[in-house]
């Protein structure tokens, strides 16, 4: 059997005042005495009485909610954001509501719905690797609902972002494995739609037109980010005309699917391509045949930055100071990390 929670007019009854009075009290209005106001409250306290969250939200206009829409929580790259999140929004009293979008647009779209029905402040959002149209997001900016990406972030201007450099993450990856005297290397790319892609490729043409190396776009191959994907994509590298000694991967992940596909394939130590990727998972460290240097894209400080920009333009739309406020583009330099 359910127990009803007391309400404001059973504390009124109990003390013969009205409601609006037990209602003033609990506020601290002016208006009310301080004896009246103890005596509510001391009545509210031996009822067990509880305010109502959703009628006191719905009646500032806000819910003190924030949402987050990522891919797949199960990386660890989005779990650390997400902790990173948690922590600074629960430090200006903010909850945050989760949901994956498992990568897919459709999924994304009506996540982004759910969240607007549910009265969400603010939002942060990591894109679906297939996502090409932003309009889901743009109909928001009709609701006044701000938005930061973090991570994968849109291809188009006027939306609120956090991301790592990409481009001279790989030009220094790059330039790492040729220092090491590579000079056939492949690149393991994701999808065109995502900018970290496109980012990606320009750091890898740059790095070898800077080195005076010929531009070979073979030697880059895009994949959907899963395992089938990878395999197809590494074993297009492995029989390229010219023999590649070094592959740059989009993420650890596809590093390690990489991996074990060379293993399952048998490929001789001498010929094992030298593996860098992004991203430095920590489980990295623990292997014994594995990349050799990793992109740092510093999960955690984009979490934090993203979730400080969204709070600052929570904070201006309620001081009444967010008209003409210019677009927030952090990109966070990325570091390579040898193994």
């Amino acid at each position: 059997m359910s127990i009803k929670q007391p309400t404001i007019k059973q504390i009124a009854q109990k003390l013969n005042i009205s409601i609006s009075t037990v209602s003033r009290a609990l506020h601290d209005h002016p208006s009310i005495g301080l004896t009246t106001r103890l005596k509510v409250k001391k009545m509210a306290a031996e009822l067990n009485y509880e305010p109502n969250q959703t009628a006191i939200f719905l009646q500032k206009g806000k819910t003190n909610t924030i949402g987050v829409v990522l891919p797949e929580l199960s990386e660890y790259f989005f779990s650390s954001v997400v902790s990173a999140i948690e922590e600074t929004a629960y430090k200006k009293n903010y909850t945050v509501l989760l949901a994956q979008s498992h990568d897919d647009p459709e999924t994304e779209k009506q996540l982004i719905e759910k969240m607007k029905n549910h009265r969400v402040d603010g939002l942060l959002v990591s894109l679906a690797k297939k996502t090409s149209s932003f309009e889901h997001f743009e109909k928001l900016k009709n609701y006044g609902i701000p938005i930061v990406f973090f991570d994968r972030i849109p291809s188009v201007p006027n939306f609120h972002s956090v991301s790592c450099n990409m481009q001279t993450g790989t030009i220094e990856a790059v330039n790492y494995l040729l220092k090491k005297g590579h000079r056939t290397i492949g690149m393991i790319n994701g999808p065109s739609t995502l900018l970290a892609s496109q980012d990606r490729r320009e750091g890898y043409i740059t790095a070898m037109t800077k080195n005076r190396l010929k531009f070979d776009p073979s030697l880059i191959v895009q994949c959907d980010l899963t395992e089938k994907g990878t395999e197809d994509a590494l074993e297009s590298l492995l029989n390229h005309k010219r023999k590649v000694t070094a592959i740059v991967t989009f993420n650890d992940y596809i590093a390690l699917f990489a991996l074990q596909k060379i293993r399952q394939l048998n490929v001789p130590a001498g010929s094992k391509p030298e593996i860098v990727s992004y991203a430095n998972l920590p489980l990295i460290h623990y292997m014994d045949y594995k990349p050799i240097a990793s992109v740092e894209q510093f999960p955690s400080l984009q979490g934090e930055k993203a979730t400080d920009i969204l709070l600052d333009l929570l904070s201006k739309k309620e001081n009444g100071t967010s008209k003409n406020s210019a677009f927030y583009n952090i990109v966070i330099e990325s570091q390579l990390i040898e193994h």
